[in-house]
């Protein structure tokens, strides 16, 4: 089964923003439609909607405080049971791995959900179809029909890349016409460029990845940066993490000969692994890796990756290397960014599935014994968030002066949304004539009304 999905959200911040919809579709392994769902749910009180993101989703203040829409915290617990019913299945999306998989792993983080990596877990795993559309540029090109902008370059955004291999929609960024977009594009792929088909589903098995590396054949990885094309690297396995068995080094052979690499000089390994260009890459095989195993008459590439086999004190220095990048990185400072800041105890999971089971009064005695001072501070939120009046006076103050804090911050490099950074899109919305005057019109009040009701 396929899990298709997109999400609409307040704003690009996985830490500082939310999802507002989640729209999906079950298909077979056919990709025939089983059962959609489209959800939605109110503003959670603490954000400050990116003013772009309400223009381009055409959502409304309306309906952000829309009182028959299930709460932030009960819309987590909806897609939540959505995920366990639809389970197990292949979760697909558009570009979902770097973004709507990180929305929603936040989004479970924040709601105080035990698993934050649902759709990675109990039989599930993840495809990402702009990573095929990448692939399909380079090894199947005619499969598809490639819009270009006025300077000619090629656009790879669903919203133009759909109607250009004949998707008819009026409604793109709702996020159910852009699952069924997806869909489109991705029964194209499977019908015009089966290869890139087959291969990118033995990628959502991390197993099938990392046995595919290890086995040191030359594979071709597939990947874009920037505005570039989609570009083809030749290069093989280099060593592993040890510190993250999911992050595979893999080296570019048409770049780097092995034999150059010295294994006892760090400093040169460390350039290996962060210099531009990269001459080792790191491949993530949790995350379904763009790799395929093709035809290769390089003589050099071949007789490099032969000889890089065999160089285990090399494989573990640079495994090693990818480690020291991270060496002394500093904890973010915000709550909400510590989602990676260890694991769970025992007891506090057990104490998150009841959390999500009880109504609001237990949900306070439960918040008083969490041992991670990161479920003690979302939990206090949360409850400020959903249940005020359960809270002292004093608590909803600090709850009420932080939120302040943050949306009045003159901070450039703030990761939310802040009045500042409000006023700045809704001038450029008002240039670009990006929405017309009553809608214009209906946003700039809304955040005038929420400006005045914050102001010191």
């Amino acid at each position: 089964m396929f899990a298709f999905y997109d999400l609409e959200t307040s704003g690009t911040s996985p830490a500082f923003d939310q999802p507002l919809q989640f729209a999906g579709i079950l298909t077979n392994d056919d990709l025939e439609e089983v059962e959609r769902v489209n959800i939605r749910c109110r503003l959670s009180p603490h954000i400050l909607p990116a003013p772009w993101a309400m223009a381009v989703t055409g959502v409304t203040p309306d309906m952000l405080a829309d009182p028959s829409l299930p709460s932030a915290f009960e819309f987590a617990q909806e897609v939540k049971d959505l995920i366990s019913r639809w389970g197990p299945a292949t979760w697909v999306g558009f570009n979902s791995i770097a973004f709507d998989e990180q929305m929603l792993r936040q989004m479970f983080y924040q709601n105080l959900h035990p698993d934050l990596y649902s759709t990675q877990i109990n039989g599930n795993d993840r495809l990402d179809i702009m990573k095929l559309v990448y692939a399909t540029w380079v090894l199947a090109n005619d499969a598809l029909a490639w819009p270009t902008d006025e300077n000619d370059k090629v656009i790879y955004k669903l919203d133009r890349l759909a109607p250009a291999n004949g998707f008819v929609s009026d409604n793109f960024h709702d996020a159910l016409a852009d699952v069924e977009a997806t869909i489109h594009i991705a029964k194209l792929i499977r019908d015009r460029a089966p290869a890139v088909w087959e291969q990118s589903l033995r990628n959502r098995s991390k197993n099938d990845v990392l046995d595919l590396l290890s086995s040191g054949q030359v594979l071709t990885l597939i990947e874009r940066f920037g505005a570039a094309p989609p570009r083809a690297y030749l290069g093989a396995y280099a060593g592993q993490n040890p510190q993250n068995q999911n992050s595979i080094a893999y080296m570019d052979l048409e770049l780097v000969d092995p034999k150059s690499l010295d294994p006892v000089d760090s400093g040169q390994l460390a350039d290996a692994v962060n210099a531009s260009p990269k001459q080792v890459r790191t491949i993530a095989i949790n995350n379904a890796p763009n790799l395929f195993q093709m035809e290769i008459d390089t003589q050099v590439v071949l007789s490099r990756a032969n000889e890089l086999q065999n160089m285990h004190e090399l494989h573990e220095a640079i495994g090693q290397a990818l480690a020291d990048r991270y060496q002394g990185a500093e904890e973010p400072e915000e709550i909400e960014k510590q989602i990676y800041a260890g694991f769970f105890s025992y007891e506090d999971k057990n104490r998150l599935i009841q959390f999500q089971k009880v109504d609001w009064l237990t949900r306070i005695e439960i918040a008083q014994e969490f041992s991670d001072r990161r479920l003690r501070w979302l939990s206090s939120k949360l409850l400020y968030l959903n249940k005020p009046e359960l809270l002292s006076q004093s608590a909803r103050d600090h709850w009420q002066q932080s939120i302040s804090q943050r949306w009045q911050s003159n901070d450039p490099k703030a990761e939310w949304t802040t009045f500042s950074q409000a006023n700045k899109q809704l001038s450029e919305i008002e240039q670009q004539g990006a929405i017309d005057t009553e809608q214009y019109n209906a946003l700039k009040e809304f955040y005038g009304d929420l400006a005045r009701k914050f102001s010191p």
